[in-house]
């Protein structure tokens, strides 16, 4: 049964997923009050996981670095280049493409959340108060420039997405889970 690190996250998961869906279902506006929830969601999320989550797990592993960390790396490099440039359904199809298989690392049997629950048994009421009580950032404005998006689609690219790719087909998941 999962525990309350895990439900804590995956309820995370849910609420970024209906922000998201609210956020493209408004085309005029690409949802500019939900998707800047979803942004600073999502923000905090990431933070969660890799000033928390994953340095625990890394110290409850006697400093070896969790198998799955790069990769999980990677896709929160690529979702923050992402949250850079202002919202459009573009963007945001790519996002919904990397979270889908993203989610599924992190959920999984034997994902993220499961292995840092087993892992943090000495930790687990530090870990959880921090994450429960882990700040939302401050958001910047967006920046509309070329020069951003191709930042973004550098980032896609390291992670092993390819832009034309995901919006083309918006239903690939993770290249290398």
């Amino acid at each position: 049964m999962p525990g309350l690190i895990y439900q804590l996250l995956v309820e995370d998961h849910r609420r970024m997923e209906g922000l998201l869906t609210l956020a493209a279902a408004d085309t005029g506006t690409c949802g500019a009050g939900a998707y800047e929830e979803f942004r600073s969601v999502l923000l905090r999320h990431i933070g969660m996981e890799e000033k928390i989550l994953i340095p625990s797990a890394r110290r409850a592993r006697g400093g070896e670095r969790l198998p799955m960390a790069d990769r999980i790396r990677l896709d929160h490099g690529a979702l923050a280049a992402l949250l850079v440039p202002p919202p459009a359904p573009e963007i945001i199809v790519c996002i919904k493409a990397i979270l889908s298989g993203h989610n599924l690392l992190e959920e999984g049997e034997d994902g993220l959340y499961e292995i840092c629950e087993r892992l943090a048994s000495d930790e687990f009421g530090v870990i959880l108060e921090k994450l429960r009580n882990y700040p939302c950032p401050r958001l910047k404005p967006h920046v509309s420039s070329p020069v951003v998006l191709d930042a973004a689609r550098r980032a896609l690219a390291r992670a092993g997405y390819e832009w034309d790719e995901l919006v083309s087909h918006p239903t690939i998941k993770n290249p290398v889970a």
